[in-house]
């Protein structure tokens, strides 16, 4: 499907989905939200993509949210009305077990925040901020940014930031742990690529299956019941009956660096 507001890139086992309405901050509008929703649909589908990258255009804003603009003359009823994997085509995207990295290259407000907090890793431009504003505007983060804030950081540092909607700095999100590394802006890209190269250097399946059982364990109600049920998980056994699974070790044994095959 061509794409108006969205770039899609493929290279190396890697899809790269750029938001491309850096003059107003890469804010989303309707159209985008169904764009978004299309090219996480092939990525999830396309067994020849292992990691999906999210990022911005331009050097100010990963992404400011919702445009509010191009959603202020809609039926009352349409305004949030968002695709089958919700705001973004992501942030309820729950089966995808493949990794997603967002590469935040400015501001991530809003809706902007919560994709970022939706992806796996966080990378950040030194230049990038975060925040959910919304209560300043009379609303709130229902994007899954409550819930996963009070997941990733805990809840006293959660509430902090949610009931006073402060935007903070990529070197205080590091320290909150929701950013994984933040890095000079003119370095985002290779710092990106290179946290892609060191997961493209496991098999793909294991990385699956890895994440599978990382987000469904946390769903158990104790640290035995999730290891307990870790080998029902589909992933898991996907994993267990793979040709990469036996490549691993006989690629060790005879010295040499493994060929996944992503089956």
């Amino acid at each position: 499907m061509p794409y108006q507001f969205i770039a899609v890139d493929r290279e190396n086992h890697i899809t790269t989905i750029t938001l491309t309405r850096p003059e107003v901050m890469n804010a989303i509008n309707p159209e985008m939200h169904e764009e978004l929703q299309q090219a996480f649909d092939e990525f999830a589908a396309d067994n020849d993509q292992y990691i999906a990258v999210i990022t911005g255009d331009g050097e100010r804003a990963f992404c400011a949210g919702s445009d509010l603009k191009a959603i202020a003359g809609r039926d009352p009823e349409k305004r949030h009305a968002y695709p089958a994997s919700g705001y973004a085509g992501l942030i309820e995207r729950f089966d995808l077990d493949k990794p997603v990295i967002a590469a935040v290259n400015g501001i991530a407000l809003g809706g902007g925040f919560e994709i970022a907090l939706a992806a796996d890793l966080i990378i950040a431009a030194e230049t990038a901020s975060f925040g959910l504003p919304e209560p300043r505007v009379g609303a709130i983060a229902i994007g899954g940014g409550i819930h996963r804030l009070a997941r990733q950081i805990g809840q006293k540092k959660a509430m902090g930031l949610l009931l006073t909607a402060d935007r903070v700095s990529a070197a205080e999100g590091e320290k909150l742990g929701f950013v994984n590394e933040v890095v000079p802006a003119g370095d985002l890209k290779a710092a990106t690529r290179r946290w892609c190269d060191r997961i493209l250097d496991c098999a793909p399946l294991a990385i699956r299956a890895t994440k599978q059982a990382f987000y469904k364990g946390l769903e158990e109600e104790s640290l035995e019941q999730a290891m307990a049920a870790q080998a029902g998980y589909p992933a898991f056994q996907t994993w267990r009956h793979a040709e990469d699974t036996v490549e691993g070790p006989r690629a060790f044994a005879e010295k040499r660096k493994p060929r996944w095959q992503g089956k």
